[in-house]
């Protein structure tokens, strides 16, 4: 049986990667600070802070995985595009790629983000856009993936980086866009937003996690876009929510000011799905009422 190690397993995207992992065959070997009890029975849990590399370290001797899925990074919003913190997370994950490999690691997939283009071209392609990082966040994760792409190729390892887009579903941070829309709605508020005429990628996070499962079993190198491929306005997206929760007169558009952000930043998915060969389960309309329901049931519990 294939030995994979998960980092950021109970996280937004770690934990819907669980179940296509477990499909797949692997024995999964957890890295996180806290379990998720859903799991607990299928997969072995390591209670390990990633940022302590030696304890780390000792870990992969131990475990000696033969694949790894990195996905852990702090993304807490507000905080997480220029903390110095990025710093600690590069050398961290040099750590673990060197102790994977020299532990008989064979296969290593990191997750990567959208970050990492020169926005200024908003439609990103994995080989003809450029990589100009405009956030300490963006240029930490090209930093390391620079380092992973030069080791593989070095030391004949087996990698693949994800460059992740824009996604939502159940279990997202409730200050984020799409749980903060759909709440308030819940709660009969009325919905702040911007105006919202940026266009963009959106992918359920199930979708998410199964397009790095493939990635990871696959023999595919370098860089991989993980994105719907279908680009739509924020706006829009906010409108889809709105009407499936009846509620399209609680929208405030552009009751907050326009962020400076590009207008257009979508993905070419040609590579996830010609040579990895995923296709998203979930399009908008049924990916946003399982995420609505989701958080209905939430809201509801924790009255």
């Amino acid at each position: 049986m294939k030995k994979l190690l998960l980092t950021g397993a109970s996280g937004f995207i770690g934990r819907h990667c669980l179940p296509f992992l477990l499909e797949s065959g692997y024995e999964v070997h957890a890295l996180s600070l806290s379990q998720l009890p859903e799991f607990s029975r299928d997969v072995v849990w390591h209670k390990q802070n990633f940022l302590d590399t030696e304890s780390t370290t000792h870990l992969l001797k131990s475990v000696r995985p033969s694949h790894c899925l990195h996905l852990a990074w702090n993304t807490e919003p507000g905080k997480y595009w220029d903390s110095a913190e990025n710093l600690d997370w590069v050398s961290a994950s040099i750590s673990l790629l060197q102790s994977f490999h020299k532990n008989g690691g064979e296969r290593f997939v990191g997750a990567g983000t959208c970050a990492e283009y020169d926005w200024r071209y908003g439609h990103c392609s994995e080989n003809l856009t450029p990589l100009a990082p405009a956030t300490l966040y963006g240029i930490a994760k090209h930093a390391f993936q620079k380092i992973l792409h030069s080791y593989s190729e070095n030391f004949s390892l087996s990698s693949a980086w994800g460059r992740i887009f824009f996604v939502y579903g159940p279990y997202e941070n409730p200050a984020r866009l799409t749980p903060s829309v759909i709440t308030s709605l819940l709660r009969k508020e009325p919905a702040l937003c911007s105006p919202g005429n940026q266009i963009r990628d959106f992918m359920h996070v199930a979708d998410v996690g199964g397009a790095f499962a493939r990635l990871l079993g696959s023999k595919i190198k370098n860089e991989v876009n993980i994105a719907s491929g279908k680009p739509i306005s924020v706006k829009e997206f906010i409108e889809i929510i709105a009407w499936q929760l009846n509620k399209i007169n609680l929208v405030k558009l552009g009751a907050l000011p326009a962020t400076n952000e590009p207008s257009l930043l979508t993905a070419a998915i040609s590579r996830l799905q010609n040579e990895v060969g995923y296709l998203p389960r979930f399009d908008l309309e049924s990916g946003l009422s399982e995420t609505i329901a989701w958080w209905k049931k939430t809201l509801e519990k924790n009255k």
